[in-house]
C-alpha cells in the first residue's frame, strides 16, 4: 500500500497540491482522476519521487520516501513499473530488447533468464510473436502493450500509469484497460492509474480519487460514482450524454424496484 499524508506542493506561489491525503490499496486499480491542470500528473510524480513536495508524506509501507536514504530510494525504485503517456520505447532496439532492457540494468539474472523473463511478459500481454520487431513497425497499441510489458519485466510491487490509454482507439483502449486490471489483480500490485478517460474509469477503477485545483473532493469506487451527489464530480463524470443516460437509467431502476 502507498499513503500519502497532508501533501502540499507550489510552484511560483501557486498552490499545485493542497494538503492530500489518501492510500492506494493493493491488489487495485487506483484511479486519480480530474479535469486538465487540476494536479493530478504533479500528485503521481511527487508519489514517485520526480517531485519533491513542500510538506507532507508519502509512505511505501511504513517507510517515508522523503526521508529514504539513496540507496534504499534505488531499492525502492526497482519495485515500481512505468507506463508512460508516450510509451517511451527505444526506436532502434527490438520489442525483446526494449522489455529487456530493465532487466539488463538491474536484473542480477543471466542471460538465458532475462531473455526468458522478457518472453514471458510479452507472452503475458499478448505479444510473443513480436520479439524481432522495431517500434517503428508496430502500431500505437501494440506500443502499449510492449511498454506494459516492460514495466512488469522485474515483477515490481508498485505500477504507475500516467494517461495509458492516450491516443487510442475505443477497442485498443478496452484492450489496454483489461490488461492493466488483470496484471493488477494476477500479480497484486499496487497500481496507480493517472486517467480522464471514462471508460476506463468506469470499466477498471476499484477506487478512485478526484482532484479539483488541487485538492483531493470526492473518493470512492466506481460504483459510488453513480450515487455521489458531489456536484463537481457530476459535472465531470456526465459530461456526455452516454453517461448521463447510465446514470438516468440506474435511477430509474432504484425507482422500479421501490
Amino acid at each position: 500500500m502507498i499513503e500519502v499524508k497532508n501533501l502540499t506542493k507550489s510552484f511560483d506561489g501557486r498552490v499545485v497540491l493542497d494538503d492530500i491525503s489518501t492510500s492506494f490499496k493493493k491488489g487495485l486499480v487506483n484511479m486519480i482522476i480530474g479535469r486538465s491542470g487540476s494536479g493530478k500528473t504533479v500528485l503521481l510524480k511527487n508519489i514517485i519521487g520526480l517531485l519533491t513536495p513542500d510538506q507532507g508524506e508519502v509512505l511505501y509501507g511504513e517507510k517515508d520516501l522523503l526521508k529514504m536514504r539513496s540507496r534504499d530510494i534505488k531499492k525502492l525504485r526497482k519495485d515500481m513499473g512505468m507506463l508512460f503517456q508516450g510509451s517511451a520505447l527505444f526506436d532502434s532496439k527490438t520489442v525483446l530488447e526494449n522489455v529487456s532492457f530493465p532487466l539488463d540494468i538491474f536484473s542480477r539474472k543471466n542471460k538465458r533468464e532475462r531473455v526468458k523473463r522478457a518472453e514471458f511478459c510479452l507472452e503475458r500481454v499478448g505479444l510473443e510473436h513480436a520479439h524481432n520487431l522495431l517500434p517503428s513497425e508496430i502500431s500505437g497499441g501494440m506500443m502499449k502493450r510492449v511498454a506494459i510489458a516492460r514495466a512488469i519485466a522485474l515483477n515490481p510491487q508498485y505500477l504507475f500509469c500516467d494517461e495509458p490509454n492516450s491516443g487510442l482507439d475505443p477497442k485498443t483502449s478496452q484492450l489496454i484497460d483489461e490488461l492493466i486490471n488483470d496484471i493488477t489483480k494476477d500479480f497484486g500490485m499496487t497500481t496507480i492509474v493517472v486517467t480522464h478517460d471514462m471508460n476506463s474509469i468506469m470499466d477498471i477503477g476499484d477506487h478512485i480519487i478526484y482532484i479539483q485545483e488541487g485538492k483531493k473532493v470526492w473518493e470512492g469506487s466506481k460504483k459510488d460514482i453513480m450515487d455521489t451527489d458531489n456536484e463537481a464530480l457530476n459535472e465531470f463524470v456526465f459530461a456526455s450524454d452516454l453517461f448521463k443516460k447510465v446514470k438516468e437509467a440506474e435511477n430509474q431502476k432504484e425507482i422500479d424496484n421501490v
